[in-house]
């Protein structure tokens, strides 16, 4: 498959293009970068900034290394602006806001790691290739020193970056040893960038995937969100899943890896998947649309809608295969494993609701619904609707075509019935005519179990036969009530 990350311009391209990018920096860096040279401090532009630089990309937070301790660079900031912040002091980083320049300054590094976790003990180092060193990848080992705009690179980040390449500064095991983290982000980068992985580099990151066991789960939440939200998230789950990875941390993704059964009667679910997820986000809007992408908790949701076919697994006399309520297993291994992985409440329940619904349409094609059974499929679907069109469209990955023909011609014959009802009446919030208020008034009674009873079934009415108006609303009441003997 064609990357869908942009594409690198050549090398020789990127060392034209340097010097008028070191020229183009702020004038507020300038200042800054004067106030350290004039105080004995080296200071230099690195990592993620210098390497968006080239690729044409702006950075509005920029990240600097220097060989002034953390109390003296606060003490050099505080002269460049009153806006500053030391959350990082612990690690070395000093923090500054001057208008729209938001800097942080990093005192050299040179971390070691004790083995059993993945928290560094702050070691701060003496030299800028020495910081550069410890960095994960050598596109993110890059530095240009300031003010004299001279370019540092010494672990060839440049040509990698034209070659479309992750490779670590230093031995992979060493870095990886220290960081294991930084196999995460190899993943991540293979999605945000579309670069390979060199091959030195993956096979050390398949022989320690277990290493990531002791990284916290809000860590790898923070490269997976990052991964999914890239411009080639089927690179980067490539990646998790081949080099093992996915097992430590997401291991109903390569469990989807199913056994295709003779004679075929089911498709390959785990590139089924990979394929779902790509139709999802191609499916996404523009900010002015319904679903701007790039949209975490449909791409969630596309990625895990599936998960509950393995466990539900069945071979059918004749040879056939089923996933019987996969959906419901599914939204509960869904949510099981988003809550270990620490996402919040929200995007939890939205991605289980998905999962659970995504199979709802499937019958229409079938046989067309009642207007009621329409009113029922927004209502369940609730704020989620827009996904679950994208999510329920996604799904179709059929190679027949007259197959994916009709459930897309389908598919539009359900969303032009909802617009039409749309038109008619109100069914994004479909309310029963009485409200808790009027239902106790009509009759008199107080708050409790029977008002919501009654509530419900002036609900069900409403769904089944659209509007009924107050007044059949009120009869239709009365006599549900005088049917309980009430």
């Amino acid at each position: 498959m064609t990357s869908r990350a942009p594409s690198v311009p050549s090398l020789d391209v990127l060392r034209q293009r340097a010097a008028g990018l070191w020229g183009a920096l702020p004038a507020d860096v300038a200042e800054l970068a004067d106030l350290f040279a004039g105080a004995g401090h080296e200071l230099a532009l690195v990592g993620g900034p210098v390497r968006d630089a080239f690729l044409g990309r702006s950075s509005a937070d920029l990240d600097f290394a220097t060989s002034a301790l953390p109390d003296q660079t606060e003490r050099l900031l505080k002269r460049w602006t009153r806006a500053t912040w030391d959350m990082g002091r612990e690690f070395g980083t000093i923090g500054g806001r001057r208008g729209s320049v938001v800097v942080e300054v990093t005192t050299y590094r040179a971390d070691e790691y004790d083995g059993a976790t993945r928290k560094p003990v702050v070691a701060f180092g003496s030299s800028l290739s020495g910081d550069l060193a410890r960095r994960d990848f050598t596109v993110n080992a890059m530095a240009v020193r300031l003010p004299s705009l001279e370019f540092v690179d010494p672990f060839g980040g440049l040509e990698d970056l034209a070659g479309g390449l992750l490779r670590t500064p230093i031995d992979p095991e060493v870095s990886f040893g220290d960081d294991p983290l930084r196999m995460m982000r190899a993943a991540r980068f293979a999605s945000q960038l579309g670069f390979e992985i060199e091959p030195g580099t993956f096979a050390a990151m398949a022989a320690m995937a277990d290493r990531l066991a002791i990284v916290s789960a809000e860590r790898v939440r923070d490269e997976l969100v990052k991964l999914m939200l890239g411009a080639d998230v089927r690179a980067g789950l490539g990646a998790l899943v081949d080099a093992g990875l996915a097992a430590h941390v997401l291991p109903e993704l390569p469990a989807l890896k199913l056994e295709v059964d003779e004679h075929h009667h089911h498709k390959d679910v785990y590139e089924h998947t990979l394929t779902v997820v790509e139709q999802a986000i191609d499916l996404e809007t523009d900010a002015s649309g319904p679903v701007p992408g790039p949209d975490l908790v449909l791409r969630l949701a596309a990625l895990l809608h599936d998960i509950g076919k393995p466990p539900t697994r069945r071979l059918e006399p004749g040879g056939g295969v089923s996933f019987h309520h996969h959906e419901v297993v599914g939204a509960k291994m869904t949510a099981k494993r988003l809550k270990e992985l620490r996402f919040d409440k929200d995007t939890i329940k939205a991605v289980q609701h998905l999962v659970f619904l995504h199979l709802r349409f499937h019958g229409y094609a079938d046989a067309r619904w009642s207007d009621s059974a329409v009113r029922r499929y927004v209502a369940d679907a609730g704020a989620e609707l827009e996904r679950l069109h994208r999510l329920t469209r996604a799904d179709v990955t059929t190679r027949n075509r007259r197959k994916a023909d009709r459930l897309s011609f389908a598919y539009d014959d359900l969303e032009a019935r909802i617009a039409e009802l749309r038109e008619q009446e109100e069914i994004d919030a479909i309310r029963p005519d009485l409200d808790g208020t009027q239902i106790m008034a009509l009759l008199g009674i107080a708050p409790g179990r029977e008002v919501g009873a009654a509530y419900k079934h002036l609900l069900e009415l409403r769904m089944e036969h659209g509007p009924l108006g107050e007044e059949r609303a009120e009869a239709e009441l009365r006599a549900w009530w005088e049917s309980r003997g009430a």
